[in-house]
């Protein structure tokens, strides 16, 4: 009994290192990605990530104010072209494809009606295996 014990201790205190070490890595992704925010831009407060690993897709649902523009952050990794991201409508017509624009890190939307979008993000597998997808959003008040 002692011998389950301390093995499920360990397998615990495993996991819990290791997620310490996911949510340090994702801190230090957001922070390397608010970078692509100049101060005309201001949060939305939240900050959206997912852990990723080989084709894996982390999805964001947002709503989007009419008369108002958007930047869109998404990063992976301290360089900028590890994540693509994709922005569609809730009926999931695609608005926007990174990979269309070289997988810039950022992209600013200008909205003339409010909007439910979906945001998804998928690793460039040609960069990178696996990582934590970070999305921020930013508007111009």
């Amino acid at each position: 009994m002692k011998k389950f014990i301390f093995k499920y201790s360990f397998f615990i205190a495993l996991f819990i290192s290791f997620a310490g070490e996911v949510n340090a890595q994702c801190d230090t992704i957001a922070t390397i990605c608010n970078q692509n925010f100049t101060r005309e831009y201001l949060s939305d407060g939240q900050d959206y990530r997912a852990l990723l690993f080989d084709d894996q897709t982390a999805e964001f649902h947002l709503t989007l104010y009419g008369q108002s523009t958007y930047r869109f952050a998404a990063c992976s990794g301290r360089t900028s072209g590890n994540l693509i991201f994709r922005v569609y409508d809730k009926d999931r017509n695609d608005i926007f494809n990174s990979s269309e624009h070289e997988n810039a890190p950022y992209w600013d939307f200008n909205v003339t009606s409010t909007l439910d979008v979906i945001v998804e993000g998928n690793l460039n597998l040609d960069e990178v295996e696996s990582g934590c997808a970070v999305l921020l959003v930013g508007f111009k008040p």
